[in-house]
């Protein structure tokens, strides 16, 4: 009995030294089949605009350069058919949270009529370094970077002014850049344009809570709660924070895109599939966006600052997009802050099948906006 007992025991042991061996196998390969493709996607270039016959397009560029912005070196894609194009300055949201990788899934076509250079403020992204002072991280700081950039943007370019559009939290800086200084940019466009943010984030609570209640999901009205915005403003800033936020922006519509329901696989996985960038530059985005970034002012700047008292008055054209569908930055705010708003030539376009990115959600609306009424000072396709 004894021996019996013996045998299957050392029987036992084989079978589980074998499946042992297996599992470890398949983990093993499974972690060379990610850094692979981690690799893969990797490889931190962009590519060249070839022609029909596989040749580099005479006169296009497409580069990521690093230059010294505010003392501080900071990258930026650089990319268009033909440098003599007009040049467009893209400043992203974030704040200090890159948007490259979505213009590589969803392109706009500007490309083809603008040189723009998709700049990633400091702090973020490309432009990420832990050594940058944290109390350097303001929007003044950022406001004068942007105007630094478009310097070195129109020597290089050899232009007088440039174009300049900005993206939800960018937007706050990018339009008091130019304020400082409307000699330097054709035109002004805002897409997601931050006016009162902490009156944004409770009109957005408002619209949950009541949307929730209607549905009857006491599960997601229980979450929320545990996030109350009153009226005093200290309350605003954990909700804006907190993850519970953005994930019931998305399940209902008014997130980043429209249709965006898994900010997993549409930001989180994409930045990974980016292949402008590096491995390091990739964990720099994330390190960013989940550390250093949280250590700044700047979401305390953000909800104590109003853009609709601050800039009423802007002496270049102005042209606001914003989603119908759009919380995250409220549209009615947005809409309401153009119409006080007083510039030589100004419109304002609603998306309708957008909420919060318009640029992403209809890129080809967008491009006729650029096209028809942007470059020929006109607003012939705004709302009426």
């Amino acid at each position: 009995m004894r021996l019996n007992n013996r045998i299957n025991n050392k029987i036992f042991t084989r079978k589980g030294m074998k499946i042992m061996l297996i599992i470890l196998a398949i983990f093993a390969f499974c972690i060379f089949v990610f850094i692979s493709l981690l690799l893969i996607y990797s490889p931190g270039k962009l590519e060249t605009y070839l022609d029909k016959n596989g040749k580099p397009i005479l006169g296009s560029i497409s580069e990521k350069v690093f230059v010294n912005i505010g003392g501080v070196k900071q990258g930026m894609f650089i990319k268009g058919k033909n440098i003599n194009n007009p040049v467009l300055l893209f400043v992203h949201g974030g704040p200090s949270f890159p948007e490259y990788f979505l213009f590589d899934k969803y392109p706009s076509g500007l490309e083809d009529y603008f040189t723009i250079c998709y700049w990633e403020q400091r702090g973020g992204g490309l432009s990420y370094n832990s050594d940058i002072p944290i109390e350097s991280m303001t929007f003044e700081k950022l406001t004068s970077d942007a105007i630094e950039v478009t310097n070195y943007l129109r020597k290089r370019f050899d232009k007088k002014k440039i174009y300049i559009m900005a993206h939800s939290g960018g937007t706050i800086f990018a339009i008091q850049a130019v304020q400082q200084s409307p000699e330097l940019y054709e035109a002004y466009i805002g897409i997601a344009q931050i006016t009162n943010q902490a009156e944004s984030e409770k009109l957005a609570y408002k619209y949950m809570m009541d949307e929730y209640n209607n549905q009857g999901n006491k599960k997601a009205i229980e979450k929320l709660s545990k996030y109350p915005i009153i009226d005093s403003d200290t309350y605003i800033l954990p909700f804006h924070k907190s993850l519970i936020r953005d994930k019931y922006m998305h399940e209902l519509g008014i997130g980043t895109m429209r249709n965006m329901k898994n900010v997993f696989k549409d930001v989180f996985i994409q930045v990974w599939k980016c292949k402008a960038y590096t491995i390091k530059e990739k964990i720099n985005i994330w390190e960013s966006k989940f550390s250093f970034v949280k250590k700044t002012k700047l979401l305390d700047q953000l909800f104590k600052t109003d853009i609709s008292k601050k800039i009423l008055i802007l002496n270049i054209p102005v042209y606001f997009f914003s989603g119908k569908y759009d919380l995250t930055v409220n549209h009615d705010l947005s809409k309401s802050y153009l119409e006080k708003l007083e510039a030589p030539v100004k419109g304002f376009y609603t998306f309708n099948e957008s909420a919060h990115s318009p640029i992403f959600e209809e890129p080809q609306k967008v491009k006729e906006i650029m096209i028809n009424d942007v470059l020929k000072k006109e607003t012939t396709l705004a709302d009426k």
